[in-house]
Parts: structure tokens; C-alpha cells; sequence
């Protein structure tokens, strides 16, 4: 039995549209990777209440999300890279440098910041009063050495107290270790016995016995700054604009969700939190001491220094030459 040539030729075009919408459709599982602090606290929101999937129903897709947590950035960065998450949190500076490392490859851009806040740099050694008093009998915990938040910090701060030319003279002492294994270490009396924090680790130290507050971030920067950001390549977000608009949308509805109910929000970090009282969680929220905004604070700060130190080859103009272009964060005011 003879087939026609057009019953081929309509098979082989309906074959291949078939392969084109399969090859160009957005994927149905994602994975997010975060980590648990309280400034990260609008990714509970969003997968408590899937606000991602609301979203990206609302455009059509069916989308799973998985979230991962890791504890530092180094292990976040490969995780993009690699194509493993779609978006992932991470410190200002640690994204700073991606982004300007990728400049012509992965093209690795801010999405959106999450949280503006406090560090607090805690001690339980009585002899330090100012970061001029740890000695090589001091390990002080941050997230990631070198690339962390606390870390550039604490360079920064090393500036102010030692000069220029010692940024660096107290990278000796610190070890990365993530928020809860470095509350741990530290309250247990091992080698380990300072901590730069972030809530709700800060306070949890501090209703302790003998343990204070050396330096915040307001001794540094002079006022609260971005902590996470999330971030995604280039890649992922041109192949998958819906799912990219839904996660900016479930982001900022987080954002609107907390800003109205913190004690409800509270409610859902302590849930996976564990070890945290009501009180410890609320007081950092209730105090406004963390603030959730779209919006960078200080990101620049972050970007002079590391280009000045030649971390960086590219300095930004503006805090927006490292954030992709969006109609929700290219109206918001930030530095």
C-alpha cells in the first residue's frame, strides 16, 4: 500500500512542531536554593504558600518547586552554574563578583534583594571590646571566608580600624560555617568564639551569658543593608520569561504578606526553624531591624570596594547595571 507524499509530508511538519514546542516549552519542576536566616524569611512565605506556582498558573504553567538550602555562597554559585537551581540567594558582593565574572558567559544578574538588615559581630572572650582586641586565640564564624557579607564586612571594618593597607588582617580568624553550625560552636565553647550574625542567630547569642556585641553593620556602613539577593543567569531567564515574572510576582507578594502579619510570618519561620523561640524571631521583625524590599541598600558600597581592592574588573554606574531589567524593579529607588 502506497502512502501519499503529502500524508508524510504532514506527519513530519506535525512531528516537528511537536519537538519545537517540546524543546521551547518552560520546564515543570524547578529548584530554588536558599539558606535559613531570618532575613531570608520571604522564601518560607513562598513555599509555605507556593506563591510561585500561583503565579506561574496564572500564566498558564503547571510549576513544582523544589527548595534546596545551602550554607554558603561558594556552594550556591556552582549550583547556578551548573544549571542545578534556577535561582538561588546569595550575599551582595559574593553576586557582585559572579556577575562581573560572567559578564559575556552565564551573564549572572541580580533578580530581586530580599531583606535589608543588621550584622551584628558577637564575642564571648571578655577581652574584646573592638575588632583591635582579637589575637590569633580568636576564630571569628562567617558564612563564606572571603566572599560573604561578613566577611567584606569585616574587611571593611579592618579598613576603618588597622588602614587600607590591612584589609585583610583579620581574614586569618575566620572560618565559614553556616548560621546554625556557627551558633552552636560557638555557644559550646569551642575554638570558635565569635560569630558575625545575622538574626535570628544575633539575638539567640546574646540572651546568653557573657556574650557581646563587638561591631554591627552600622559601626561599617553606617546604616541597615541588603543581606540576600537572589540571583539567575541569562540563560534561564530569556528561555523562561513566565516563570521568571512569576517568581518576581511571588517575591514581592511575600514581601506584602510579611510587611502586613509579621507575627504570622514569624509563625512560619519557626515552624522550620527549630530551636528559636516566638520572641527571639519577632523582636528583630517588630524592631525593624530586617526591612523586605525589592529594593538594594548599600549594594555600591559593596561594588566600590571590591572594585578598589581589583576584586572586580567592571564597576557598576548604578546598582541597576547588575539587576536584570524588570517593570517591578526598575521603578524602586536604591543604592
Amino acid at each position: 500500500m502506497r502512502t501519499s507524499r503529502w500524508a508524510i509530508a504532514t506527519l513530519l511538519a506535525l512531528f516537528a512542531a511537536g519537538a519545537a514546542f517540546a524543546v521551547g516549552a518552560e520546564p515543570t519542576t524547578i529548584k530554588v536554593g536558599r539558606a535559613y536566616s531570618l532575613g531570608q524569611l520571604p522564601t518560607f512565605v513562598m513555599d509555605k504558600q507556593q506563591l510561585i506556582a500561583k503565579h506561574a498558573k496564572a500564566q498558564g504553567l503547571d510549576l513544582k518547586v523544589e527548595w534546596v538550602s545551602f550554607a554558603g555562597a561558594g556552594p550556591e554559585n556552582d549550583a547556578l552554574l551548573s544549571g542545578d537551581v534556577a535561582f538561588t540567594l546569595n550575599g551582595p558582593p559574593a553576586s557582585i563578583m559572579l556577575w562581573d565574572k560572567t559578564r559575556g558567559r552565564e551573564n549572572v544578574h541580580i533578580v530581586a534583594a530580599v531583606d535589608n538588615e543588621l550584622l551584628f559581630l558577637n564575642t564571648r572572650n571578655p577581652s574584646v571590646h573592638s575588632i583591635r582586641d582579637f589575637t590569633d586565640k580568636d576564630k571569628i564564624a562567617v558564612p563564606s571566608v572571603g566572599i560573604s557579607v561578613a566577611a567584606i564586612q569585616l574587611q571593611l571594618a579592618a579598613g576603618k580600624a588597622f588602614g587600607e593597607d590591612n584589609l585583610h588582617k583579620l581574614d586569618r580568624l575566620t572560618v565559614s560555617l553556616s548560621s546554625p553550625d556557627a551558633l552552636v560552636t560557638m555557644l559550646s565553647g569551642g575554638d570558635v568564639n565569635a560569630n558575625f550574625a545575622s538574626e535570628p542567630y544575633s539575638t539567640k547569642e546574646l540572651a546568653q551569658p557573657g556574650v557581646h556585641t563587638v561591631l554591627s553593620t552600622v559601626d561599617v556602613l553606617g546604616a541597615p543593608a541588603t543581606q540576600n539577593v537572589f540571583v539567575t543567569t541569562e540563560k534561564f531567564r530569556r528561555e523562561n520569561p513566565k516563570i521568571y515574572r512569576a517568581f518576581v510576582d511571588a517575591l514581592k507578594e511575600a514581601d506584602d504578606i510579611i510587611n502586613r502579619d509579621k507575627r504570622a510570618a514569624a509563625l512560619l519561620f519557626q515552624e522550620r526553624a527549630k530551636g528559636f523561640t516566638m520572641e527571639e524571631i519577632l523582636a528583630p521583625l517588630e524592631k525593624n531591624a530586617i526591612q523586605f524590599s525589592l529594593a538594594p541598600s548599600g549594594l555600591l558600597r559593596y561594588a566600590e570596594f571590591l572594585h578598589k581592592a581589583g576584586r572586580i574588573k567592571t564597576m557598576p554606574t548604578s546598582w541597576k547595571d547588575c539587576f536584570f531589567p524588570d517593570p517591578e524593579i526598575d521603578k524602586l529607588s536604591g543604592s
